[in-house]
């Protein structure tokens, strides 16, 4: 007895349609293919403690916490931790201003040098005005920013009371290696510093130069894993007047997309390379500290 249906030859020739995407799936499936869920990113906020050069739309406003950690020196046990709170408002698609507020947490113990002091102050204000010269996308794979970031500060590294003006000024670059997937960025900072500490008179001048150099790959839609090398030069007095040192950071970087209005970026690097004037040891916690580490969060509203 027959227990499969008959079927004719003409009715074979729909079954094989019916059939075909289980052999040929690529092909026969194609006109039915999603969109590729890897949709392009905002870069500003890719990388770690480089910067991307994306801005946003005309309109957009944000809520930018970052965290800071810079710890360890030569002896001891030291750290500060700084808390900065922005608000991003774009009033064009090529302008951004990031009015900030920030707070500052110091332990110092048994370092050479400073005075063993354990504490958290009101640090400072701060404020960003970015512009966006060149867009990133058809017809320009590079784009470019230039930003300048004054600010007001009241406590300095030491924990000491003090009122320090500064203003961070940078060029920004970055580029898609790859669509979508493979992001490359470059920072090149200018940081002029006059301050004096509470109690005196005298105002004492310094500056930074640094490198940023930050590549990013995204390996989920949401996720983005990569790292950074940070080069910096030190210099007594506003205008590169005597080098005190120099250093070189390398790090990891992390950028999870929660949702398309919030979204997180961390940062950990440490001292590879360094040196301080007139010190014989290998790298500059003069200066710098060894480790330093930035978590930001970003809310889109």
């Amino acid at each position: 007895m027959n227990y499969f249906p008959r079927i004719r030859f003409g009715q074979w020739r729909w079954v094989a349609i019916a059939t075909l995407p289980l052999f040929f799936p690529t092909a026969a499936s194609a006109q039915y293919a999603p969109h590729d869920s890897f949709r392009e990113l905002e870069s500003k906020y890719i990388f770690g403690f480089a910067v991307g050069s994306d801005i946003g739309a005309e309109g957009e406003r944000e809520i930018e916490s970052e965290t800071n950690f810079a710890f360890q020196k030569r002896t001891g046990s030291n750290g500060a931790l700084e808390q900065v709170v922005e608000l991003e408002y774009n009033p064009t698609d090529s302008f951004q201003i990031e009015p900030g507020a920030r707070g500052v947490s110091t332990w110092i113990g048994g370092v050479v040098g400073l005075d063993d002091r354990h504490g958290a102050d009101f640090g400072g204000l701060s404020s960003a005005f970015r512009y966006l010269l060149i867009g990133r996308g058809p017809g320009a794979p590079v784009g470019l920013q230039i930003a300048v970031e004054p600010e007001w500060s009241r406590v300095n590294d030491a924990g000491k009371l003090t009122t320090a003006f500064g203003a961070e000024t940078s060029i920004i670059a970055d580029t898609e290696l790859v669509p979508n997937r493979l992001f490359a960025a470059f920072n090149a900072t200018y940081t002029p510093e006059i301050a004096r500490e509470f109690g005196t008179p005298d105002w004492q001048g310094a500056s930074t130069l640094g490198l940023k150099t930050a590549l990013t790959y995204r390996i989920t839609p949401n996720v983005a894993l990569g790292g950074e090398l940070e080069y910096f030069r030190a210099f007594d007095g506003a205008g590169f007047n005597r080098l005190a040192g120099d250093v070189l950071f390398a790090g990891p970087t992390c950028f999870i997309l929660f949702t398309n209005k919030l979204f997180l970026s961390a940062a950990f690097s440490t001292q590879i390379a360094g040196h301080a004037a007139g010190d014989a040891n290998l790298l500059d916690l003069t200066n710098f500290t060894r480790n330093k580490a930035r978590l930001k969060f970003i809310w889109e509203f």
